[in-house]
């Protein structure tokens, strides 16, 4: 058992009795989510290079203005706001940004200097709970981006299939598995009841439920990859678009 002095000192931000390379883990994070960032956020202000038919990238899905006759700024500002809120908020995006980015804590089993924990029930953190709308919203957008991704296969009236036509089926597949994987529809579809054969239509949500837990279990997965996905999409259909490389056509 560790004596007083031992455990006092353990109080200290930062001090921790494990051993590992314990900060490595936040460093990934760190790197390609501050990447994303920066760069989600240049796509947004560039306003251009977001539609060559028949793409459009999902930074702009669906595409609002695009002429400015009432909104001003750039059409993305408009959109990514859903998404955005979405990944904020997500679980598991929260934990990952609690550590890398504010320090809360640095990691498990490495202190943060107090005692006290108060969750996510007191203001800013308590907001976190929007988390379940913003999944309602992103619904919504998936529909669209899905929508875009069937004209995607439509090359001036006639069925193809383009390079960029596969990254965006790629990209909306991505994303629908991450939305699927979401704790908040696992909480809706079953998660809250303690008795499936107590309800209605008990036996399809039971089996709804196992479903959404079995991605559920990726989560930390679908949400990487689905990131890195939408971010790559619009990159590829930007440098379309700009004239930097061309759209191979596979049929």
């Amino acid at each position: 058992m560790a004596d007083s002095s031992t455990l006092k000192g353990l109080t200290r931000f930062g001090s921790t009795q494990r051993r590992d390379a314990w900060w490595i883990e936040n460093l990934p994070f760190i790197i390609v989510f501050g990447g994303f960032l920066a760069y989600a956020t240049w796509r947004a202000i560039e306003n251009n290079y977001f539609w060559v038919a028949p793409y459009l990238s999902p930074f702009y899905s669906p595409l609002i203005d695009p002429h400015h006759h009432w909104w001003p700024f750039s059409p993305a500002f408009l959109i990514l706001g859903g998404p955005g809120g979405f990944r904020i908020t997500c679980y598991y995006y929260r934990k990952a940004y609690y550590r890398a980015a504010f320090a809360h804590p640095l990691g498990c089993a490495v202190s943060e200097g107090h005692r006290g924990y108060s969750g996510e029930r007191k203001f800013p953190l308590i907001l976190q709970n929007v988390h379940r709308y913003f999944f309602y919203v992103v619904t919504i957008i998936l529909a669209f981006l899905w929508y875009d991704t069937v004209v995607a296969f439509n090359f001036n009236g006639h069925f193809g299939i383009g390079v960029g036509t596969i990254v965006m089926l790629v990209d909306v597949i991505l994303l629908t598995t991450y939305s699927l994987s979401c704790h908040s529809l696992r909480h809706l579809v079953g998660g809250k009841l303690d008795c499936f054969s107590c309800t209605t239509f008990g036996k399809p949500r039971h089996a709804a439920w196992r479903g959404v837990t079995i991605l559920n279990e990726h989560h930390m997965f679908w949400a990487w990859v689905s990131m890195i996905s939408v971010g790559l999409t619009d990159l590829y259909i930007r440098l379309v678009a700009s004239g930097a490389i061309r759209d191979i056509r596979l049929l």
